[in-house]
């Protein structure tokens, strides 16, 4: 049982201060990506971490030590014998219909989001066929007339960006094609789906800050992961003319529109100058930051293991 309470509290532990820590992180010079990384990644190691402690309590044998504690085994044995097996069990049995009921409920929260954005969806592009321009590609723009500068992006099946002729009237043609490629890499990192993961998380479960606070944090970070896209296919100054210019207000409330959220925090970022990073150095980040985010519940958990060891033996 003692490796199954140290991994609900590393999860619990995780859950509560590992939300601090990544909101901590200069935006202005980190690169996005890694930090989107280590926010599904703890929260895949949250998860993981419940469902493997309450799995231990089911598994026979899994009080024992192992051959990795095997040589303090002994020392916090009778803290093991606290409880016996059939209460153990019972734990356990209860943790699985926790959990099962958990799994529902999120779900029912998702299939609920997923039909809701289907639904939206719909009657947007039926709108947007009525009174928009479409420009054959991968993927389909709509392009609308419209004096004021607006762009955003539906995801979903076969994703569309919605532009209005505004843009060519106010900017030049680099900075329509910075705005293009914003909403390009939206779509092209399914940054849509990711914030309705997100989303239905939050919903699922309001009371773990890790869950509560990811949607608005990841909707931070995908904004400034397509500005660096932009950045590295048009250069800064085409991004900043397009953030200034270009106006967030009129945008559907799912969609990613490109002058909407975050716009001071881009615009420190942009005129920092950070470079974006190279791909190999970017990958070899990403998995460190994934790898350490989502051992966090697991290291907190041996750290209770062996204080507990530890405080056994006289």
């Amino acid at each position: 049982m003692i490796f199954a309470f140290a991994l609900l509290v590393g999860a619990v532990a995780a859950g509560w201060t590992v939300p601090r820590r990544l909101w901590a992180a200069d935006l202005r010079r980190h690169d996005p990506a890694v930090l989107i990384v280590a926010w599904l990644l703890s929260i895949l190691g949250v998860v993981l971490a419940v469902v493997t402690g309450v799995v231990l309590l089911l598994v026979p044998s899994h009080g024992d030590a192992g051959a990795l504690l095997v040589a303090i085994h002994h020392c916090w044995r009778s803290i093991q014998h606290g409880s016996s097996p059939a209460s153990e069990e019972f734990g356990g049995v209860v943790g699985v219909i926790v959990l099962a009921a958990l799994t529902v409920r999120l779900a029912v929260v998702g299939f609920r989001g997923i039909r809701r954005r289907a639904r939206a969806r719909r009657e947007h592009l039926a709108a947007l066929r009525l009174a928009g321009r479409f420009d054959e590609g991968s993927p389909a723009t709509v392009w609308l007339a419209h004096e004021r500068p607006l762009a955003f992006s539906l995801g979903g099946r076969g994703g569309v960006i919605v532009a209005t002729e505004g843009l060519r009237r106010h900017l030049a043609g680099d900075g329509v094609a910075a705005v293009l490629a914003h909403e390009r890499a939206h779509l092209r990192g399914r940054h849509h789906q990711l914030l309705a993961l997100a989303d239905a998380l939050r919903t699922a479960f309001p009371v773990v800050p890790l869950f509560q606070q990811a949607p608005a944090a990841l909707r931070e970070l995908v904004e400034i992961a397509a500005d660096v896209a932009a950045t590295r296919a048009h250069g800064p100054a085409a991004v900043r003319a397009a953030l200034l210019c270009v106006s967030g207000r009129g945008a559907p409330g799912r969609a990613l529109a490109m002058a909407r959220d975050a716009v001071p925090l881009r615009l420190a970022r942009l005129n920092r100058g950070t470079r974006p990073p190279g791909r190999a150095r970017r990958v070899a980040s990403c998995g460190a930051a994934g790898i350490a985010a989502a051992l966090v519940p697991f290291a907190v958990a041996g750290t209770v293991v062996i204080a507990l060891a530890v405080a056994a033996c006289p």
